[in-house]
């Protein structure tokens, strides 16, 4: 996967313009949001604690497909408080370190459920010959 910020464009804060990934298999995760293995809400009305056990379920994800955290081209944000981007991007910068994704940021009015406060949709690219689960 190549990663590059063109000088043609402004210097990204938190993500990458642009992000090349072929020969590879394509992983679409679904939107990802605040709840645990059996359903159960974590986090209620804390951005930071759903914000964690979104990136927790991102790498479930990411691992039955094969994948990890840097096989992860690009991400979309969905926060019902934008304002909040620093709690968010606290929690990101520890799971994706170094390499980052292309990412949107969506401020929303509501998720599906109202005490969803962020949900996080990927897409990963892995090398051909990596199974996943």
């Amino acid at each position: 996967m190549r990663r590059s910020n063109p000088p043609t464009l402004s210097r990204p804060v938190g993500y990458t313009h642009v992000v090349e990934a072929t020969p590879r298999r394509t992983l679409y995760i679904a939107g990802q949001v605040a709840l645990d293995a059996a359903g159960a809400l974590v986090g209620a009305g804390d951005l930071r604690a759903q914000t964690e056990q979104v990136f927790r379920n991102l790498r479930l994800a990411l691992e039955a497909g094969g994948a990890t955290f840097e096989d992860v081209a690009k991400i979309t944000v969905f926060m019902l408080d934008a304002s909040q981007i620093q709690v968010y991007r606290d929690v990101r910068d520890r799971h994706l370190p170094g390499n980052l994704p292309a990412s949107t940021l969506v401020q929303v009015a509501r998720l599906a459920r109202p005490e969803w406060l962020i949900e996080i949709e990927a897409i990963a690219t892995v090398e051909d010959g990596r199974a996943g689960a």
